[in-house]
């Protein structure tokens, strides 16, 4: 273990080859050729690319899953609420070691160990895959017999069977069948719990490690590359996502006969897990020069020159000292995030355990630290259940694939969230604002988001008249238009295989349902379209066309998708404001460790309940579940009504609490004004303890940002 180098000039007698040397403990035989010239591995500034290249691939492989979320639904037959809990347990892994990782600090090789967390990471993209490898061949026909080709014959209606048959898919629920799938979603919930564990060092080390060997003036241009790199990673998920569930799911695997499904069938299942093989490979081939950086790199000594010509532009003299006090400000919010990293390097292990507590309770007991934590929650956990089932509720609303709902959202709705976060730095660094002025920033950024949202309520339309599962006009079921139409066609029960009525808009679980005994394809523009005729519940006997009723309303899935980025990006304005309100209300001496409870709480409060909590909550509007095996399985048909109003009504309310708790730090600051004003009315001199907003006799926005 190497001596650690202090700061800049610190050591003025030491030349900076020999600090190459000494600094080269990660290749112990190559001292002399590294104090003569200095590899790439010795350079911060390389460190910084291959950084915000890792963290990329990693956000990319942990918000893969949010993409394809129904796809996964459909293939293993689980419910939102699972899905969510699933999505969720990523955060599970996270937080049970990130304090224990913010202890170690700089006392470990953090190069290697972020080098070991992304292969862990890598490592649970694999076993996110693995389920396609060791289930059977996905069969949207639980009709047809093991051992023949999938057909839509086999939904046809057969009068030759008498009385109902139980459904045919049955025999094959053994033991072995339910403990197969078991250890599939099991093996789903292992990965998820890895990949958090191995994103816990990634980004604390790798910040501390920038901060502590950049020059201190380029340190917070480092971490805003960093940050802007990294922030697309969400945007590429999704963007994978929409790429991958294009392809069939068993591309690797297709039948003899081949497929007659359509990306547009609400039976296609994309190639979900191909995104995750990607994004693992990609991840491993991040991680692989962490394993040959130095410990510790010699300090840079040079700020950047056109940082430096930029400043003497656009910088007075007089203002330059606020600048960089600014900067340096806000380079305190990166190195600390999702971290207590710089916590008490000096402290035992006994030492940390006591210390945290109490500094957690003390900081719980400030009530502007408290308040702007609970609306960060708030808006967190709408960021959550939008990122996790809006893919999902696009295609129910709208009847659109799940490749293009994916594609809306990672081509604008995280965009425009992005784009928030850097106009409220923006308006924080310009405008030099103080705790009073960014609370009425973020009480005017969620109050816009806000309003965005009241539209959303009513753009939608109804679910579609489905016969035997929703009420047609007259109140009345469509099967009942024909007594027994379909009686004595020995439906399966589990069977899936929807027709649409175009001439009444109304959809059929299965040609037998329809009472279709034949079936048609017709050939045009280079596409077959299958159709059945012979339809005992159809009005004049058909034809049907296979597939879903298409949606009335899908003209309207733009327009949603802007309101909400819209709505997004006024809410993410709140991010740097109400961050920085944080900052300037605790004590110094706890201001890391504040910010590391702050992650803390939102990623329990928020990114580990609101999935589960949003998912819970779609269930209830589902009108029509699949059976498998005798247990519930995946939502067929949803009351889009009740979908949309409950989805965006939930929404609706974490907005309304972030701003009530944001009123709330208003009143809260307004009340120490005029406190304080109070107290310097009083002649006591020698008092340093001041409150968020201080000075009001000079000027009410003394402190800036």
């Amino acid at each position: 273990m190497g001596p650690r180098i202090g700061p800049a000039g610190e050591e003025p007698q030491m030349p900076e080859d020999s600090k190459v040397a000494v600094d080269s403990d990660a290749a112990p035989g190559g001292k002399a050729s590294a104090a003569k010239q200095p590899s790439m591995l010795h350079s911060i500034k390389f460190f910084v690319l291959c950084h915000s290249l890792l963290q990329l691939a990693q956000l990319m492989i942990s918000g893969y899953l949010k993409s394809s979320i129904s796809t996964v639904e459909k293939r293993y037959g689980l419910s939102s609420q699972t899905s969510g809990l699933l999505a969720a347990f990523n955060e599970v892994g996270n937080v049970g070691l990130i304090v224990f990782v913010s202890y170690f600090g700089s006392r470990v090789h953090r190069p290697r160990l972020i080098g070991c967390g992304a292969l862990l990471v890598a490592l649970a993209g694999l076993l996110m895959s693995l389920p396609q490898f060791i289930s059977e061949p996905y069969r949207y026909d639980h009709t047809s017999p093991a051992d023949l080709p999938q057909a839509s014959e086999t939904s046809l209606c057969l009068p030759m069977t008498s009385g109902p048959t139980p459904a045919r898919s049955n025999g094959s629920c053994s033991s072995y069948t339910e403990t197969r799938h078991l250890a599939v979603v099991g093996l789903m919930f292992v990965a998820q719990t890895l990949l958090g564990v191995g994103a816990v060092p990634i980004q604390p080390f790798g910040i501390s490690y920038i901060d502590d060997f950049a020059h201190s003036n380029n340190s917070p241009l480092y971490l805003g590359i960093l940050f802007a790199v990294t922030m697309l990673g969400p945007g590429l998920a999704y963007g994978l996502g929409g790429l991958m569930l294009r392809l069939y799911v068993d591309i690797n695997r297709m039948p003899e006969g081949g497929i007659s499904l359509t990306s547009k069938d609400p039976r296609w299942v994309g190639a979900w897990w191909l995104g995750f093989l990607i994004s693992a490979g990609a991840v491993a081939l991040a991680a692989t020069p962490y394993f040959f950086f130095p410990r510790e790199m010699p300090k840079e000594k040079h700020e950047l020159r056109f940082r430096s010509r930029i400043l003497s532009i656009i910088a007075s003299p007089g203002s330059k000292v606020k600048d960089s006090s600014c900067e340096q400000s806000l380079g305190e919010y990166p190195g600390s995030q999702n971290s207590l990293a710089q916590v008490a390097p000096d402290l035992s292990v006994v030492q940390f355990i006591k210390v945290f507590p109490r500094v957690l309770l003390r900081n719980l007991r400030h009530p502007i630290f408290l308040l702007v934590v609970l609306a960060q929650v708030c808006l967190l956990s709408t960021v959550a259940g939008m990122a996790t089932f809006l893919p999902k509720f696009l295609e129910r609303q709208f009847s659109i694939t799940a490749s293009y709902a994916n594609v809306l959202i990672g081509g604008l709705t995280i965009p425009a969230a992005i784009v928030g976060v850097v106009v409220g730095g923006v308006l924080v660094k310009r405008l030099h604002l103080g705790p009073m002025r960014s609370t009425t920033l973020c009480l005017l950024g969620a109050l816009l988001g806000l309003l965005c949202s009241l539209p959303l309520f009513f753009m939608g339309c109804s679910t579609h008249q489905i016969a035997g599962v929703t009420p047609g006009p007259g109140t009345r079921l469509e099967r009942e238009l024909f007594p027994g139409c379909s009686e004595s066609c020995s439906c399966p029960s589990d069977d899936f295989n929807p027709v649409c009525d175009p001439s009444t808009h109304v959809e059929y679980i299965t040609p037998c349902h329809a009472g279709c005994s034949s079936r048609g394809n017709q050939e045009t523009m280079n596409k077959s379209t299958a159709f059945y005729t012979d339809c005992s519940c159809v009005a004049g006997g058909g034809p049907v066309l296979a597939g879903s009723c298409d949606s009335t309303c899908s003209h309207l899935v733009l327009p949603f998708v802007l309101l909400i980025s819209v709505s997004a990006a006024l809410a993410s304005i709140t991010h740097t404001p109400s961050f920085m309100l944080i900052l300037r209300g605790v004590k110094k001496e706890d201001k890391t460790l504040a910010v590391g409870i702050q992650f803390m709480l939102q990623r329990v409060l928020a990114w580990m309940l609101s999935p589960v909590v949003h998912g819970s909550t779609i269930d209830t509007t589902c009108v029509y579940w699949a059976q498998s095996c005798g247990r519930r399985a995946v939502c067929r048909y949803y009351d889009h009504d009740l979908l949309r109003t409950r989805f965006i009504g939930l929404q609706f309310f974490f907005k309304m609490s972030s701003l009530a708790c944001f009123t709330l730090v208003l009143v809260v600051l307004r009340q120490q004004r005029q406190e304080a004003a109070a107290k310097l009315s009083l002649p006591k001199p020698g008092r340093e303890e001041q409150p968020l907003d201080s000075g009001p006799e000079k000027k009410p926005e003394d402190p800036k940002v």
